[in-house]
């Protein structure tokens, strides 16, 4: 007849006690994070369902090829405005941020690789309307350039800058360095070097960082509204004293207007740009599953 320490059975009992709390605090956890997600879930649907219903009607052919009017119109002028400044300050923020990210992951010394390091993430942590008005009181008033495309693609690429470079940096650094060191004593130049062994494999995550800038600068309003100004007209080469349009004024300016046509504008200026940004986003997020894999 086999017998039971009494102790082994207050253990026994101690440990099913023991696990079943562990399974209920689990539980209670687990139950909360899916409250919390079904709850951002249904506000992101709630806002992205709210733009596409009233935004859908107001997306014709007319409004697409048609420039505003006071508060009514179309939306030519804003679309192309938008376009021209993303593409402006990213070729700025862009050919400074891959240097600068090139720099500190390969030539800098670690001491002065950590001062650029926390200057690119205080640069990155200033509030955009900071930046904005930096650029009014800089460029628009004092350097002269007035409302135009220079001081909003300057303004634009300085708030992008610091994503391009950490991106830049993050994705060379993944790239061993004995790499680059061999192709330097094989002969190779330092450009060559650069560019066969060190930006092929890295070019994925540098164009998931340029594509990051773009989606940012897409959504961003307060920089523009002390730079870009506003415009009827659709953008020109002009690169200083000429207002350009672009879409985050009108969401921004005709949603506050008692109009109905003002508020049709705002919600398909905020379609459009919910369009480009998706757009963007499954961009990166292809390129970020090609560089896994590669």
């Amino acid at each position: 007849m086999s017998m039971v320490s009494p102790n082994r059975t207050i253990f026994q009992s101690g440990f099913t006690a023991n696990k079943n709390k562990r399974r209920s605090i689990s539980l209670l956890f687990w139950s909360i994070a899916g409250i919390l997600l079904i709850l951002v879930l249904g506000i992101v649907v709630l806002i992205l369902g709210t733009v596409v219903y009233k935004g859908l009607p107001g997306l014709t052919l007319t409004t697409l090829m048609t420039d505003t009017s006071g508060i009514a119109g179309g939306l030519e002028n804003a679309i192309l405005g938008t376009l021209v400044l993303i593409v402006a300050s990213v070729v700025l923020s862009g050919v400074i941020g891959v240097l600068g990210g090139t720099y500190i992951a390969v030539f800098a010394r670690p001491g002065i690789a950590s001062v650029l390091r926390f200057a690119t993430e205080v640069l990155a942590g200033v509030p955009s309307i900071i930046i904005g008005y930096f650029g009014y009181t800089v460029m628009v008033v004092q350097w002269g350039f007035g409302y135009s495309l220079l001081a909003a693609a300057i303004s634009l690429g300085v708030l992008t800058l610091p994503y391009i470079v950490r991106t830049t940096e993050a994705s060379l650094r993944q790239v061993p360095k004995t790499l680059y060191e061999g192709g330097l004593a094989l002969g190779l130049t330092q450009e060559a070097t650069l560019r066969k062994v060190m930006f092929r494999p890295a070019l994925p995550g540098i164009f998931t960082g340029l594509l990051l800038a773009i989606s940012i600068g897409l959504g961003e309003t307060a920089p523009l509204l002390f730079t870009a100004g506003w415009s009827n007209f659709n953008p020109t080469l002009t690169l200083v004293h000429n207002p350009i349009a672009y879409l985050t004024y009108v969401v921004w300016t005709y949603s506050q207007e008692p109009y109905h046509a003002a508020h049709q504008l705002a919600y398909t200026a905020g379609l459009i740009l919910v369009l480009l940004l998706l757009i963007l986003n499954i961009g990166v997020r292809f390129l970020q599953r090609g560089s896994s894999q590669s």
